[in-house]
């Protein structure tokens, strides 16, 4: 499935405004607080793909020390830990080359707080900025030079000792939406 075929998706969901996204990994749980003031698209579509459990059971598919952890590709499902470590193809293909089957419209021209700063979530895309769906990364540190090219759309606000422990081929047991408490 190539992203440039994809269609270009409008969420259905509707965005409240106080999202959390609870990652519960192998490494142990993170939660996010989503950005759906600035990033409404980017919150929606994770939200549907969270709800509808795409991401459960998926693997940490990129390792990069101090720049990001990415996940988020359904190529992992079938896989296990080891293969996705070892960077290996699945059944399903490559690691980091699939999606939701679909894509979404860039918001980081828009979004006045696309920042990113260590434990940022932001969308993975190809060189379309028009291409993300599925797959997100971590900031590990400051990557402000990522700001003016992807989608910043939450922070971590617990757990940023459990995403600067991920590696690749650590599983993402599920994410769940939860509402912040006002």
């Amino acid at each position: 499935m190539g992203f440039f075929g994809d269609p270009l998706y409008t969420p259905e969901y509707t965005v409240a405004g106080d999202e959390v996204a609870v990652f519960d990994t192998s490494k142990g749980r993170i939660r996010v607080k989503l950005d759906g003031e600035g990033a409404p698209v980017h919150v929606a579509n994770f939200c549907e793909l969270a709800s509808s459990g795409f991401y459960d059971d998926l693997k940490f598919h990129r390792y990069e020390p101090g720049f990001v952890i990415q996940g988020g590709c359904p190529n992992t499902r079938e896989m296990t830990p080891q293969e996705v470590a070892a960077g290996g193809a699945g059944p399903d293909g490559r690691p980091g080359t699939g999606g939701p089957g679909y894509r979404i419209k860039e918001e980081f021209s828009t979004n006045p707080r696309n920042s990113h700063e260590d434990g940022t979530l932001a969308m993975a895309r190809s060189m379309d900025p028009n291409s993300a769906g599925s797959q997100f990364y971590f900031c590990l540190g400051p990557q402000h030079f990522l700001d003016s090219g992807y989608t910043v759309f939450g922070q971590t606000v617990e757990g940023l000792d459990v995403v600067a422990e991920l590696r690749r081929g650590d599983v993402i047991n599920s994410v769940r939406i939860e509402h912040a408490e006002a």
